[in-house]
């Protein structure tokens, strides 16, 4: 299940994750937080749904299955934050992997100020993996990233706000490595105990829009089909990868990823 924003562009958001899913052929349910007016180069307009309304098209869903694994996106406000972390502790489901979308990277907030806040203190104690990206690892951490000590450290500060497990993406600024011939895109995971970094060639250009969506989509898909969290993680950066390499444009905003791209 994946409760996040739309995007008509189908780029990001919870079209971005059914694509996900179902290119690991896994089935999708899907829960509507905020309707989203976007495209890939910006943000236009968030209008949050309604609290009860969240509560509804998760609760019916949770009526017929128990998914077997849950990724939450861009949530709107303090109010459907907290409706997620109620529904969460009240019924038996997996800790969800969190993708806590704050600000999109055209600079358009997708959750308010105290939503921040509520995620922080309610929801990310349940998480089975937190993804930030660097900016959002720096907000919930409070530490500028520009080293991998600092992402040890930031990753360090997340785990103590309760979760089991994050992941720091590191391909919005810092590079990983101090090789600037060979620059690589370094993602870290920490489970409270170790660290293990994932890195791959970073590729040329600009990214794309949606990397982060697919990225946490693919870690719970897997974790849906059993794979632990290291083979969900490698297996995720692989799917993002591979879908980076063979993106493309459909008009003068950013390129999106090849979300069925097979080599």
């Amino acid at each position: 299940m994946t409760i996040a924003g739309s995007d008509p562009g189908g780029g990001a958001g919870l079209q971005a994750d059914l694509k996900t899913f179902a290119a690991f052929k896994v089935y999708g349910f899907s829960a509507v937080t905020a309707i989203i007016a976007q495209n890939s180069a910006r943000v236009a307009r968030v209008v949050p749904v309604a609290p009860d309304l969240l509560h509804a098209q998760i609760e019916i869903l949770l009526e017929e299955r128990t998914p077997d694994a849950i990724k939450t996106g861009a949530l709107g406000s303090a109010e459907n934050v907290r409706v997620v972390a109620d529904l969460i502790r009240s019924h038996r489901v997996p800790s969800p992997v969190i993708d806590p979308v704050m600000l999109s990277t055209s600079g358009a907030r997708l959750v308010d100020i105290a939503g921040e806040r509520v995620l922080r203190e309610e929801l990310i104690p349940f998480a089975r993996v937190v993804t930030p990206n660097i900016p959002e690892a720096e907000l919930l951490a409070g530490i500028a990233i520009d080293s991998l000590a600092a992402m040890r450290a930031a990753a360090r500060a997340i785990c103590k706000l309760g979760c089991r497990a994050v992941i720091i993406k590191g391909g919005h600024t810092f590079c990983g490595g101090e090789d600037s011939d060979h620059p690589r895109a370094l993602d870290l995971l920490f489970d409270g105990r170790s660290y293990l970094e994932l890195a791959s060639p970073r590729l040329p250009g600009d990214g794309a829009h949606g990397t982060g969506c697919a990225f946490s989509a693919a870690i719970a898909a897997n974790l849906a089909k059993a794979a632990d969290l290291e083979t969900a993680a490698r297996r995720a950066k692989l799917f993002v990868t591979r879908a980076l390499r063979r993106r493309f444009v459909l008009g003068p905003g950013r390129p999106l990823l090849d979300h069925f791209a097979r080599r």
